[in-house]
């Protein structure tokens, strides 16, 4: 990991290859090793920047609440650090809520956006009493909290198949720190509705859903996409594409880089 100062805290990264510029955004309770299949792979055709996210992996916390906006500013930091103009921004969950605000707040920096089982939807009300249900668990049983929402994110059928992959996850999750916790999960709850954005935008955009994501109801995600020109791409799994369908999230991504590279 490589790091810079930002905001009297520390902000790191990872910057592999060689190439047009590839950013990817871990999602809330994961950090830059989340990636480490696709740094290999991608960065031999391309200059793969990973960002561990404010309160996460070994990226400090700078306040109660993260916005999806601070993350933006912390991303772009690194990249003017890095000297790097324009990317192609691929987030996972809560990356992908980054992604989306870098494309708001940094629009010419934004050469393609992958929305990797995420939403440019806002919480429902619903949702965001779940997020103050979740906060409070976290206070109360931090490990407790973390070994079942890292569960709950794959599909059914992968909990038992994926067992030893589940726990690595759950290892690293559990190497966040409880405020890094609270404060992504508030800045979640707030963040913007930026639906508007796959409607007026000429970046192109991929969608990666799970037909079974525990976490994001599939038939609502399709409703985001009417009258764009978003391309979908659905596995038959759930919210952890990368890992459950690590092979085929692969190859999808790099036709999708390569089409607007």
């Amino acid at each position: 990991m490589k790091h810079i100062h930002y905001k009297n805290s520390t902000v790191s990264y990872t910057d592999t290859g060689n190439g047009p510029a590839l950013v990817l955004l871990h999602g809330f309770l994961e950090n830059s090793n989340m990636w480490k299949h696709y740094i290999t792979e991608f960065s031999k055709y391309y200059r793969v920047i990973t960002v561990d996210l404010l309160g996460h992996g070994q990226t400090d916390c700078i306040g109660y609440i993260h916005t999806m906006e601070d993350m933006a500013d912390v991303v772009y930091a690194v990249l003017e650090e890095l000297e790097i103009t324009e990317a192609v921004f691929t987030g996972h969950s809560m990356g992908g809520y980054v992604a989306l605000a870098i494309a708001e707040l940094y629009p010419d920096m934004v050469k393609g956006i992958v929305l990797q089982n995420s939403t440019s939807k806002a919480d429902s009300e619903e949702r965001k009493l779940n997020r103050d249900r979740a906060i409070n668990a976290v206070k109360q049983s931090y490990a407790n909290f973390v070994r079942l929402a890292i569960a709950n994110l794959f599909s059914e059928e992968n909990r038992e198949r994926l067992t030893a992959e589940i726990e690595a996850v759950r290892n690293e999750a559990l190497k966040t720190p409880v405020q890094g916790i609270v404060a992504a999960l508030e800045g979640m709850k707030i963040r913007k509705d930026r639906e508007i954005l796959l409607h007026t935008t000429d970046i192109p955009v991929l969608l990666v859903l799970g037909k079974k994501d525990p976490v994001m109801n599939y038939q609502d995600s399709l409703s985001q996409l009417d009258g764009t020109k978003v391309k979908l791409i659905t596995y038959p799994d759930g919210h952890m594409a990368h890992i459950e369908n690590r092979e085929a999230l692969t190859t999808d991504l790099l036709q999708f880089y390569k089409a607007i590279l």
